[in-house]
């Protein structure tokens, strides 16, 4: 198979490493193993993790619970990066513990604006219009 046929997205092995990898942090932040006030504090969702092709980076999207305190929370997790990443390359079995980069997850921001988009009654109006033809 050529490559140009093959470049379809991620892996079914990355895609697979990714869940591993975003179940681990879940635990270990519920569970309290990282000693930080913030992170005690704020109840973190990790809502994806994008590994590259060769599974030496992540990506985590996190969500802290209602949005609340976003950039501490974010700071508080960039700040553990090294004992996180440890934690998971103790807990996965890779050639290559995977360099960990947090990011805040915008896409619950962007549900929420097409949703008020679509409830906004000029926009309700005319899929009425639509609906009727």
């Amino acid at each position: 198979m050529k490559k140009a046929e093959k470049d379809n997205g991620p892996s079914v092995r990355v895609l697979r490493v990714g869940e591993q990898v975003r179940h681990i942090l879940s635990e270990i932040i519920a569970r309290g193993d990282v000693h930080d006030d913030v992170l005690a504090t704020h109840p973190v969702s990790i809502t994806e993790v994008r590994m590259s092709p060769d599974l030496r980076h992540a990506t985590v999207f996190v969500k802290p619970l209602l949005g609340k305190d976003e950039e501490a929370v974010l700071k508080a997790l960039r700040t553990n990066t090294a004992y996180l990443q440890k934690t998971v390359a103790s807990k996965v079995r890779m050639k290559y513990a995977a360099k960990l980069k947090f990011l805040a997850d915008e896409s619950f921001d962007e549900a929420s604006h097409i949703e008020k988009l679509l409830r906004d009654p000029k926009v309700a109006r005319d899929l009425e219009d639509r609906d009727a033809e």
